[in-house]
């Protein structure tokens, strides 16, 4: 089996998986992934991995061990997966819903992967994500993987932005909403010698605060994750183009290389690329 779609990189870079174009990740309990269809629900697909940084069989392991203890699983393969799959009914307000469970794994890590749908729903959807799971060999980074933006990252985001914009109402008595006229507010914040050099939460925190109005300005603009080496970060993308950037970076480098960050000139400077890239 095979699905066309999104990729998925978790955190840390343990494992990948592909799930379907329409579906988008949400978020889910500390250490579990959750993705669904936000504008037809077919289903709740949730994904939790475990690793063995001693034990190479774990993956194995942990299948064997429930196909031994769970009197109710039996062994299926989805792709190159050996799963051991069970199920199990609830009812919730006078609904019927079934919880598929496939424990799967391989090398040194092991999965639970689980599809909870309307009785009678088809599960081929969950199968074909399990199929196309892959795992990164400790040590093995990616040299540039661009995914979706991840629950991790949009979080990242959101904060940043509620951070900038609160510190601009209580320093400017202004209010922030990613409008072009809002750079000049967080310019003033830059130079106001309020903050220092060192300070690089803050820094990166201004350049993710521009980055929502490259956003909001830019048609076409879109949040992704980038991962690159041991790096993994929110950045924009111009449409499907090679045009990436990084607003965490923006102001942090030019703080800690001592340069003027002149962000009216970055945001111009960028245009010019979009029209590029369009012509």
């Amino acid at each position: 089996m095979s699905v066309q779609g999104k990729k998925f990189i978790s955190p840390g870079v343990w494992f990948s998986l592909i799930y379907p174009s329409s579906w988008n990740e949400f978020e889910d309990a500390e250490d579990s992934f959750l993705f669904y269809n936000p504008n037809k629900w077919t289903g709740n697909f949730r994904i939790s991995a475990y690793r063995d940084d001693i034990n190479n069989e774990y993956g194995k392991e942990s299948v064997d061990y429930e196909l031994k203890e769970n009197k109710n699983a039996s062994q299926v393969k989805l792709g190159e997966m050996i799963c051991a799959y069970s199920k199990e009914m609830f009812q919730e307000e006078g609904a019927y819903y079934v919880t598929h469970v496939w424990i799967t794994g391989f090398d040194n890590v092991a999965f639970e992967c689980t599809f909870t749908v309307p009785r009678g729903n088809s599960i081929e959807e969950a199968e074909e994500i399990i199929s196309t799971l892959k795992t990164y060999p400790k040590g093995t980074l990616p040299v540039l993987e661009i995914i979706p933006i991840r629950v991790l990252e949009i979080n990242a985001v959101n904060e940043a932005f509620e951070w900038t914009s609160n510190t601009i109402k209580k320093q400017l008595k202004k209010d922030f909403t990613s409008v072009e006229e809002d750079i000049a507010k967080i310019q003033q914040l830059i130079e106001s010698g309020t903050f220092k050099p060192q300070q690089r939460e803050v820094w990166e925190s201004f350049g993710i605060a521009f980055g929502t109005i490259l956003e909001n300005q830019i048609d076409g603009m879109e949040w992704i994750t980038v991962i690159k080496g041991k790096q993994e970060i929110p950045a924009l993308r111009f449409k499907e183009s090679e045009l990436l950037i990084y607003p965490s970076q923006l102001v942090w480098n030019s703080v800690r290389s001592e340069q003027n960050c002149d962000l009216n000139a970055i945001f111009e400077d960028i245009k010019q690329k979009v029209e590029k890239e369009l012509n």
